[in-house]
């Protein structure tokens, strides 16, 4: 069915004959550090919207599982439709990645939130002609915030961190795998070798369309390569604000994954999608600023970061176990991270150490530039509770002045099970139930998340993990001779459903 569909698409459109009239930035323009503009108004949209030939508007926000979801509004009633919200029932916030609906209090059959847009989002989409979206919140049906919306969760967290004086830019770095949807198989692209001028020349029409489109939504990519599994992408974009650079991400998984189709191809920012090839993260890069500069930023400072640096990454290696759980979304996850393959899956810092679960930067150009960079991280968790949680994370460390420790210059994974112990360096959760236990216990995000939001996500992953758990390989294929007869999971299961949906 999905490869008729591909075929269709293919044969009906061309991506240089299909963009939408008009321009595409978003409504509302980035502006530099500490500058704002007039918010944009619905009636605004709306003629931006019939400007453009637009005749259906998503409405996107990302759910417990990790999946983008949405309703749409037509133009004739846009402006009407932001103001209100469209309808929604609070079950879909506990819906798992297989469309089954986890038993939560208070997202069941009865009770209606509303999908209503952010304005300043709204893009219209050049690889979907006549069509436009905009980044959602969930409220109540009186306008007011409600307790399970993850995108509410990073705006709260933002306002947290300007209370004390600071603001975060932020930066996904997304890897994703190109290739073929071939009956119940994905097939990549090519098997080209790491940064290799051939997966430059393989990928080459895919990636300049993707590139356009992506500009064409005033997204600004920095970077483009082919990395080391076969068929793998990555395409980095320009650090933002916390909300932007979380709206930016959902807006790249979409455009990434819509391009593909259009060129008769799947796009898949699975963690694992094939089990022995690399992993796809999405590294999270961040740094604060005040009084317009980085405050992570200091000359005399180890490693050019400085003192409040240092607190938050203390604050961020406390609480890591549990920000695995948000930010290493799904069972497939956990096949990505693993010691050896530069995902950070030890709790420890250094600089520029790949191994590291996080990285200080050093600087490229001039000082202000440092940062830190998150690993164990890919686009299966929801970035707004990533983001949210990592912020949460980081505050807790400045506000209790932690110490950071010691930073480690080798691989984790090389030193003695003594040395590490004697170091405090641990190892990070190496399974979805593992980081659901770590994040349930960490009394702090608990409390960060709220008891709906964390209530919910915490059962809609946990039915995940049984869902996979409850699949075994059929007998006689590979990987099922086990010590003893023993059942072994079924992988092939597992990586499909996950490629697939993300």
């Amino acid at each position: 069915m999905l490869g008729r569909y591909l075929s269709a698409m293919t044969d009906a459109f061309s991506l240089g004959k299909t963009e939408s009239p008009g321009k595409t930035e978003p409504l509302g323009k980035t502006e530099p550090l500490g500058k704002t503009e007039p918010p944009p108004t619905a009636a605004q949209a709306q003629l931006r919207a019939a400007s453009d030939g637009i005749s259906l508007t998503r409405f996107l926000y990302v759910d417990h599982g990790g999946i983008v979801r949405g309703k749409a509004a037509a133009t004739s009633r846009l402006a009407e439709r932001i103001e209100s919200g469209i309808g929604h029932t609070r079950a879909m916030m506990a819906m798992s990645m297989m469309d089954e609906l986890a038993p939560v209090a208070g997202m069941g059959p009865v009770g209606e939130i509303r999908i209503k847009p952010d304005i300043s989002t709204f893009v219209s989409l050049p690889y979907a002609p006549g069509a436009a979206a905009m980044l959602a919140d969930q409220v109540n049906p009186d306008g007011s915030a409600w307790d399970g919306c993850a995108r509410t969760f990073l705006k709260q967290a933002i306002g947290e961190l300007a209370g004390e004086g600071y603001e975060l830019q932020a930066s996904f770095e997304p890897e994703f795998s190109l290739g073929r949807y071939e009956g119940a198989s994905f097939t990549p692209i090519d098997e080209s070798l790491c940064y290799s001028a051939t997966g430059f020349h393989l990928a080459h029409d895919y990636t300049i369309d993707l590139v356009d489109a992506l500009a064409k939504q005033g997204l600004e990519v920095e970077h483009y390569y082919p990395e080391l599994g076969h068929g793998q992408q990555e395409v980095p974009i320009r650090h933002a604000t916390a909300l932007r650079a979380a709206d930016n991400h959902v807006l790249l998984r979409e455009t990434a994954r819509a391009v593909a189709i259009r060129h008769g191809l799947w796009a898949s920012f699975a963690p694992k999608p094939l089990p022995t090839q690399a992993g796809n993260g999405a590294h999270l890069h961040a740094s604060l600023w005040a009084d317009g500069g980085n405050a992570f930023a200091d000359a005399s400072g180890r490693f050019g970061l400085s003192a409040v640096g240092y607190h938050f990454l203390a604050g961020v290696l406390a609480h890591l176990p549990g920000l695995v759980a948000l930010g290493c979304g799904t069972v497939n996850s956990y096949r990505r991270l693993a010691p050896q393959t530069w995902s950070g899956a030890y709790a420890c810092y250094g600089p520029d150490n790949r191994e590291a679960a996080l990285r200080i930067c050093s600087p490229i150009g001039s000082l202000g530039s440092v940062n830190l960079e998150l690993k164990p991280i890919d686009s299966t968790g929801n970035p707004y509770l990533a983001l949210g949680a990592f912020i949460h994370a980081g505050l807790d460390g400045i506000r209790r002045s932690l110490a950071a420790g010691e930073p480690l210059l080798v691989d984790p994974a090389t030193l003695e099970s003594s040395e590490r112990e004697r170091l405090t360096v641990v190892r990070l959760p190496a399974s979805l139930a593992d980081a659901l236990d770590a994040l349930e216990s960490d009394a702090f995000l608990m409390s960060a998340l709220g008891s709906l939001r964390s209530t919910a996500y915490l059962a809609v992953k946990r039915s995940e993990a049984e869902h996979f758990a409850a699949r075994y390989a059929e007998p006689g294929t590979d990987g099922t001779a086990g010590p003893a007869g023993r059942r072994e999971p079924d992988v092939d299961y597992e990586c499909r459903q996950h490629w697939m949906k993300f």
